[in-house]
């Protein structure tokens, strides 16, 4: 079983250049993780492969049962009531490899992030498709609940469509990855490591042979202009203009000259050599390396001259049912909190919390954990409305952050990854003293990832981070705080 995609183009009402532009590719039995950087038409493709969008042009053939589990988790799946009143094995079986309570799937809008990535995911299984598509199915998950995930999917059979920034899941999961690489979509052999390690290499060759290319055409050229030189005072020599009339030795020596032509080798040789410095030029065109943003950015910001951005003081903080007891907590002016916990601890609750303890004299930027389309709709608003300076400064901080900011700038469908990092690049506007982060990774290429990594750990301010992604806290925070939730009530923990 297989499912092929050929010459698939689809263009979004608005856009004014395709999402896909006659994109081809086969997606075998088992998992293929799909592999680029945000905006580039991942999701789209998942889309097209699963028959929720219909290509303008192309084919999408066997016609195979598809279910597709999105990124959003405001979305409430189809299929949710008809999993909470299933009680045959398979349905009791999926629920209890995800870790679902009974109860979480007749109060979806009350979950948290986590839970309901996880009511998603089993209600797409549940449906046993032939075809299984998950975008990003590990946003907001902790570590625990992420290898239930994965023992979940490595069971499945068919043919399943894996878009995730989780270098970990795609590693243990995926067979091989579908990698968009300039316009087309490459398939290579293996998980996300092996993958991007043979990438890098070939970038790398790419990168060396198109310097060697460039050398090559600025020598020519150099070249090229000392031979046309030669060339013009070859052909001044030649002419007879410059000569009295009267001067009979003169035109005797033009005459044979001419005859021996032998002055006609420099012209010769300069046509020839303007030839192979266009060829040159050409190479050096073809071997072009896309641009990539690997150098560290400055977020702007700086830090506030007090002996602290805020103070929590001991307490218990109440979200609906949820308790959360604290410490009373200081977070000095250049601190790096990184918030850690499972899922449902009370994370979120306080973040939400710490915001209205902010003192007035500090400056601070919230980047939320989720967004829905009103804020969307609000963010391109605002970036429509800034002036050349400020927008110029939003769409730098977006091409640092490893995307392309002409995306922006195109029409309003944008990838979630976009979206993501115009709200940061926007709050950045205010050079705050303090930034808030909720899970920012999230929708996040890996490039991006690694970009924003860099700018966090040397952004001057503090920060409070809350984030599942081990690698991002290590990098960032120098101070820790744990969550447990041993019982009915959560704990803070100063490490």
């Amino acid at each position: 079983m297989q499912l092929n995609l050929s010459n698939i183009s689809y263009t979004y009402e608005g856009a004014v250049s395709p999402a896909l532009d006659r994109v081809s590719v086969t997606f075998p039995q088992g998992w293929t993780g799909i592999i680029g950087d945000n905006g580039c038409g991942k999701s789209t493709l998942a889309r097209v492969a699963t028959g929720l969008i219909v290509p303008d042009e192309g084919s999408v053939a066997p016609t195979l049962f598809a279910a597709y589990c999105p990124q959003d988790t405001s979305i409430v799946p189809a299929e949710l009531s008809d999993l909470a009143t299933d009680w045959g094995s398979e349905a009791l079986q999926i629920r209890d490899a995800l870790g679902i309570e009974d109860a979480w799937l007749w109060d979806y809008e009350r979950l948290s992030g986590g839970q309901k990535k996880r009511a998603q995911i089993a209600c797409a299984l549940w449906q046993r498709p032939d075809v299984l598509v998950l975008d990003e199915p590990t946003n907001d998950l902790d570590a625990q609940t992420r290898e239930c995930v994965l023992q979940s999917l490595q069971a499945f059979k068919g043919i399943g469509l894996l878009i995730s920034h989780d270098r970990t899941l795609l590693d243990a999961l995926v067979d091989q990855c579908a990698v968009f690489e300039e316009t087309h979509v490459v398939m290579r052999p293996g998980g996300y490591s092996k993958v991007a390690e043979q990438m890098r290499g070939e970038r790398a060759t790419r990168v060396r042979q198109h310097e060697n290319a460039r050398r090559e055409e600025r020598r020519l050229k150099a070249e090229a202009q000392r031979r046309n030189e030669e060339a013009a005072r070859s052909s001044s020599r030649l002419s007879a203009r410059h000569l009295d009339k009267h001067d009979s030795d003169g035109r005797e020596r033009l005459g044979r000259a001419k005859v021996s032509s032998k002055d006609s080798v420099a012209g010769r040789a300069a046509g020839a050599m303007a030839s192979r410095s266009e060829r040159a030029s050409q190479a050096a065109a073809e071997s072009r390396v896309s641009k990539r943003y690997n150098a560290a950015i400055k977020l702007p910001g700086h830090a506030v001259r007090s002996k602290f951005v805020l103070h929590v003081p001991e307490g218990d903080l109440r979200a609906g049912e949820l308790m959360l007891h604290t410490p009373e907590l200081w977070v000095g002016p250049s601190d790096h909190v990184g918030v850690s916990g499972r899922n449902g601890v009370g994370k979120t609750t306080l973040l939400r919390s710490a915001q209205k303890l902010v003192p007035d004299q500090v400056e601070y930027a919230f980047i939320p954990q989720e967004v829905d389309e009103r804020v969307r709709q609000a963010a391109l608003e605002r970036l429509r409305a800034l002036d050349d300076a400020d927008k110029g400064r939003v769409l730098s901080l977006v091409a640092g952050l490893n995307s392309d900011s002409d995306a922006l700038r195109k029409g309003p469908n944008i990838s979630p990854g976009e979206l993501k990092k115009l709200l940061i690049a926007e709050q950045l506007l205010r050079e705050p003293n303090l930034l808030i982060l909720d899970e920012p990774t999230n929708h996040l290429d890996v490039g991006s990832i690694e970009a924003l990594e860099r700018a966090l750990a040397a952004f001057p301010g503090a920060i409070i981070l809350v984030t599942y992604d081990e690698q991002l806290l290590h990098a960032v925070s120098t101070v820790r705080w744990h969550i447990d939730r041993p019982g009915n009530e959560s704990s803070l923990h100063v490490r």
